[in-house]
């Protein structure tokens, strides 16, 4: 009877993990791990290409929805009724599209950094392709809650549009740094490692590693 207890339990729990499992991978499908890892493998070398190629204490004029930091996410997660993270990741796109844009729009063309730069963004449409293909064409066609809606409605105005006071000047590789962050937060799947498990949404996981990379820069 104990045997017989025991494998209904075994049973049921494997049963279970069945039916959960497909709900805890679904954000992240395993499709949109390959793009990432290389836009990773890219975002690995932006000390040298966004911070030693550019004059002292540089700066970009962005948005300042595009200053799209941990902390964002964190505030929506916890403020924002309704918000997904499949909402926060369509996001993630629509902000650091903008971003690549106008880092690549400061550059001359012989600029050193150019042809990364480039490439960087080529990535980063690879991914958002795979992305898009990854979802029913519903998911984004869904009505938005209202405070995404509004920070997606200040990303696509005309910039001869948008107020003064909502421009914010920041150095091109803090703008990486915040990509490669919230990259690794909202896609934790494809980046979970043999280790324990890492809070890679956390800002005290970046502060400890800040010294040390997730890999290796060159």
């Amino acid at each position: 009877m104990v045997q017989l207890s025991t494998s209904v339990c075994l049973l049921g729990g494997f049963l279970g993990l069945c039916l959960i499992e497909p709900i805890l991978t679904s954000l992240t499908p395993s499709s949109m791990c390959t793009p990432l890892r290389t836009l990773n493998d890219s975002l690995s070398h932006r000390r040298r290409y966004m911070k030693h190629y550019f004059p002292v204490n540089y700066t970009i004029r962005v948005h300042q929805r595009e200053v799209f930091r941990l902390s964002n996410i964190s505030r929506m997660r916890s403020k924002v009724k309704g918000v997904e993270d499949l909402l926060l990741q369509r996001l993630w796109f629509q902000v650091n599209q903008g971003v690549l844009k106008k880092i690549i729009r400061v550059m001359p063309e012989r600029h050193p950094s150019r042809p990364y730069t480039a490439e960087l963004e080529q990535r980063f449409r690879d991914a958002e392709g795979v992305f898009v293909q990854s979802h029913p064409a519903e998911v984004f066609q869904q009505e938005l809650p209202e405070t995404i809606q509004d920070i997606w409605d200040y990303l696509t105005e005309e910039p001869d549009r948008v107020p003064e006071s909502s421009w914010r000047l920041a150095p091109p590789k803090s703008l990486l740094d915040n990509l490669y962050q919230t990259m690794f937060c909202l896609f934790s799947g494809c980046f979970a490692g043999e280790e324990a498990q890492q809070n890679y949404c956390g800002v005290s996981h970046w502060k400890k590693g800040r010294k040390k990379d997730l890999r290796p820069e060159s």
